[in-house]
């Protein structure tokens, strides 16, 4: 079993840095320790300039993240699980969803329970045809607590968030694909390189405009509309006190790419 050292690995490659989710023969299961290990290397990711976008998927092709490590869990008592797990797995989730670089989940294989709801932090999503997805907490007799039982509602028909919340119903790729919880659906060999191709090419924009767009459309989602629009002015006026606004609209004009500070 890999130590908390290797439980997660990283790489870049070029602007795309890469978080592989590596305790394979646990099928990824989150515990403190494994929890701890995503968050330093979240940190790692975060804090490497030359890194614009992060793509997280699983080591092999069994799972992205399998769910709760359920022996862990089911040895806490409510006021641990107040006190240590639930702030350490909300706050990691929503490190991932407020994160200033886009992120995308290369969804290979089982994404259930904490799985799921990791998924549903990120900003793009993309799944192999193979994989499932789910929530199925209720069967222990738990429902979704890092998230998932807030996030999902806000992100598919409230009945339908309902119907999987309360039933426990795994999702094929296609069902979360017709959903609108993934962007794409590909055949298991060919879900990196089409990840890859895509945080590349997100990769070549803007890094400011896209953390500044971010967050304009996480906080302005949760506002009313004349809040957001207001919001929204705001933000734009930001970007367009950046040099990247202005080598873009000039680079237009002079009919060739933009060099975008950072590229």
């Amino acid at each position: 079993m890999p130590s908390s050292d290797d439980a997660v690995l990283t790489r870049r490659e070029g602007a795309v840095g890469v978080m592989t989710f590596n305790r394979a023969d646990e099928l990824n299961t989150l515990n403190l320790p494994m929890m701890r290990a995503m968050a330093s290397a979240l940190d790692r990711l975060e804090a490497d300039p030359a890194v614009r976008v992060i793509v997280f998927t699983g080591a092999d092709e069994r799972a992205f993240i399998a769910g709760g490590d359920i022996s862990d869990l089911v040895s806490r008592t409510p006021s641990t699980w107040y006190g240590e797990f639930g702030p350490m797995v909300h706050g990691l989730f929503r490190r991932v969803e407020t994160c200033d670089k886009p992120t995308i989940a290369a969804v290979n294989g089982w994404a259930l329970g904490g799985g799921m709801e990791f998924v549903l932090c990120t900003d793009l999503r993309y799944m192999a045809a193979e994989a499932r997805i789910g929530v199925p907490e209720i069967r222990l007799g738990l429902f979704p607590g890092g998230g998932g039982s807030q996030r999902l509602m806000r992100q598919i028909p409230l009945c339908q968030a309902k119907r999987l919340i309360f039933t426990g119903d795994h999702l094929t790729a296609a069902q979360a694909l017709d959903l609108g919880l993934m962007n794409e659906m590909l055949p298991r060999a060919e879900l990196m390189a089409r990840v890859m191709s895509e945080a590349t090419r997100m990769a070549a924009m803007s890094a400011n405009t896209l953390k500044v767009l971010k967050h304009a459309m996480l906080h302005g989602a949760e506002m009313p509309l004349d809040a957001a629009l207001a919001y929204e002015r705001a933000q734009l006026a930001v970007v367009l006190d950046h040099p990247d606004a202005q080598e873009g609209c000039q680079a237009f004009l002079d009919k060739r790419k933009p060099r975008f500070a950072g590229t």
